[in-house]
């Protein structure tokens, strides 16, 4: 599928941020797929223990890397700074599995460019899925209920990790918790700061490598521990 042409004026000035770990089997694939767009790529490296660094530097990205994995909310962080300080009127984050869809990203990119919103959030829930379990919907849409509990914020998806930033919103958000809970922690941000947002609808595609990487109950239960503790000592 071609992707849509951005302006270029928004393209010199987006950066897109993937957090990777151990992702060296599709990285270099996701990294020419995005390139199509014209726009800065950056890939965090997050301790991986195969090639992922290499073969995105092959692929044409910037990759910075952490000595140890971290998780996903400290290599976002590191990526959003970096960016932050290269200049970028706007920032993207894009998961690394290759499970978006770079077609969504002007979507995204124009609210912003409008003077719109400040953030703009990647829905699959208003969008579509491809080959999604039933067990992965239902632990995400428990995921949408305790965040509108917690955060009261009115989202229909959570822990999607295709989002677009202003420069401005870039630079409040500061993200503290090191693994997935940083998603709550991020929307928290978003609505304690009244920065203004939309939903988009956007395609995820759960193809085995990814569904193999994604989140379990378990995991979703350490999530939620580690968001409260989070919540608790901010």
């Amino acid at each position: 599928m071609q992707a849509t042409r951005l302006p270029e004026q928004i393209c010199r000035k987006t950066y897109i941020v993937l957090p990777a770990y151990n992702e060296g089997a599709v990285i270099a694939r996701v990294v020419r797929e995005l390139k199509r767009l014209k726009c800065q790529i950056v890939v965090v490296d997050d301790g991986s223990l195969d090639d992922t660094y290499e073969r995105a530097r092959a692929a044409g990205a910037n990759v910075l890397r952490h000595v140890v994995n971290r998780g996903q909310g400290a290599a976002l962080q590191t990526g959003i700074t970096y960016s932050l300080h290269q200049g970028a009127a706007y920032v993207v984050t894009f998961d690394g599995d290759g499970q978006h869809c770079v077609e969504d990203i002007p979507k995204l990119l124009l609210p912003i460019h409008e003077n719109k919103v400040d953030v703009v959030l990647g829905s699959r829930f208003l969008g579509s899925t491809e080959n999604m379990l039933l067990s992965h919907r239902l632990l995400l849409k428990t995921a949408v209920v305790f965040t509108r509990m917690v955060s009261r914020i009115q989202i229909t998806d959570t822990h999607n990790g295709l989002r677009a930033f202003s420069r401005r919103a870039a630079s409040r958000v500061q993200l503290t918790l090191d693994g997935m809970a940083h998603a709550s922690e991020l929307l928290d941000q978003v609505g304690r700061m009244h920065l203004s947002f939309t939903e988009v609808p956007v395609h995820v595609r759960y193809t085995a490598y990814a569904c193999g990487t994604g989140q379990r109950f378990l995991t979703a239960l350490r999530i939620v521990v580690d968001y409260l503790f989070g919540k608790m000592f901010a």
